[in-house]
C-alpha cells in the first residue's frame, strides 16, 4: 500500500500544480513586480457614437469561462477628470489609478464584466455642468451605449444587471445614473464623488427618485477637491428616504483610489447581483 501511494505521488503533486497554473491563468489580470507592482488586464476598445460622426472609445472585457445564463452582471466605470480608465497601472500612478485596475481586476476574477467608456475629449463627464443634460452629447452617448450593451455588442452580459462606479468627476455622474437613468442599474459605488449636480464644495442634494438604486460611499476624509461632507449630504439624504445606502471613509486618504476600493465596492455590488 505504501508503495502504491509512493509511486502515484508525483501524478498527485502534478495533478495540484496544473490545478493551480489553471486557476492563475483563468484569470484576465496578472501582477508583476515586487517593490513596485503593475497589475495589467487584457481589454477590447469599441467605439460608440456621441454625435453624429462623433465616436467615443469603450474598454471592456468579459471574465473567463462560460457566461451565467441571462449573461455577465456588468459594472460600467467611469473616469474621472483627465484620466481615462486604463486596464494597466503602477503602483504611485495619480489618484490612486493603481487601485483603480484592482477594482477592474476584482470584478473580473468574480463574474463581473467591465466597461470603461470615454468621457467626451477625454476631459470630464457633462453631469454638472449648467445646461439641460437631455441635450448633451454625454446623454445621447450613454444611451446609444446602454443600447450597444443590450443587443451583445459587448459580448454576453445582462443588460438588467449594470452596476455603476467612478471617481470623481465620473462619481457625479454615477449618481448622474440614478437621476437620469431611471431603472438601468441596480446599484451604485461612488469613488470621491457626490451627487449628480454638485461641484466641489458647491452642493445641494435634492429629494431623490424613490427608486434610487442602493449606493456605497467611498471617501478620503481629507479630500480637498470633493469634501467628504458633500458625500455625507448625499448619504445622509438616501437614508433619510429609506433608499439603502453604506459608505467606508479612508481618513488618511485624499482624492483617490485606494486600498479598500475594490473590496469594498465587489462586496456591495455583489449583494445586489
Amino acid at each position: 500500500m505504501l508503495k502504491r501511494i509512493t509511486m502515484l505521488m508525483p501524478l498527485l503533486i502534478g495533478a495540484l500544480l496544473f490545478a493551480g497554473a489553471g486557476e492563475v491563468d483563468a484569470s484576465r489580470c496578472k501582477t508583476t513586480g515586487l517593490l513596485i507592482k503593475t497589475t495589467s488586464c487584457s481589454y477590447s476598445t469599441k467605439k460608440i457614437e456621441a454625435r453624429p460622426g462623433i465616436f467615443r472609445d469603450v474598454r471592456y472585457q468579459v471574465p473567463e469561462g462560460t457566461a451565467p445564463a441571462g449573461g455577465w452582471p456588468v459594472v460600467v466605470m467611469y473616469q474621472g477628470s483627465f484620466f481615462t480608465v486604463q486596464f494597466s497601472r503602477t503602483q504611485g500612478a495619480p489618484f490612486g489609478g493603481y487601485y483603480e485596475v484592482k477594482v477592474i481586476e476584482k470584478m473580473l476574477d468574480n463574474g463581473f464584466a467591465v466597461i470603461a467608456p470615454d468621457a467626451g475629449l477625454d476631459l470630464f463627464w457633462e453631469t454638472n455642468i449648467p445646461t439641460i443634460y437631455e441635450l448633451t452629447a454625454d446623454y445621447i452617448f450613454l444611451n446609444n451605449l446602454f443600447a450597444a450593451i443590450r443587443n451583445g455588442s459587448f459580448g454576453p452580459i445582462n443588460a438588467n444587471k449594470k452596476f455603476a462606479t467612478g471617481i470623481s468627476s465620473g462619481g457625479y455622474n454615477t449618481s448622474r445614473m440614478a437621476v437620469s437613468f431611471p431603472g438601468e442599474f441596480k446599484a451604485l459605488a461612488i469613488q470621491s464623488g457626490s451627487y449628480a449636480t454638485c461641484s466641489g464644495p458647491i452642493c445641494i442634494v435634492p429629494t431623490l427618485p424613490s427608486n434610487h438604486p442602493p449606493t456605497f460611499f467611498v471617501h478620503g476624509f481629507i479630500d480637498a477637491v470633493v469634501p467628504w461632507w458633500t458625500m455625507d449630504l448625499y448619504y445622509d439624504k438616501l437614508r433619510s428616504q429609506g433608499i439603502p445606502a453604506d459608505r467606508y471613509t479612508d481618513y488618511l486618504a485624499g482624492h483617490e483610489w485606494v486600498s479598500a476600493s475594490a473590496g469594498k465596492i465587489y462586496s456591495w455590488f455583489n449583494q445586489y447581483r
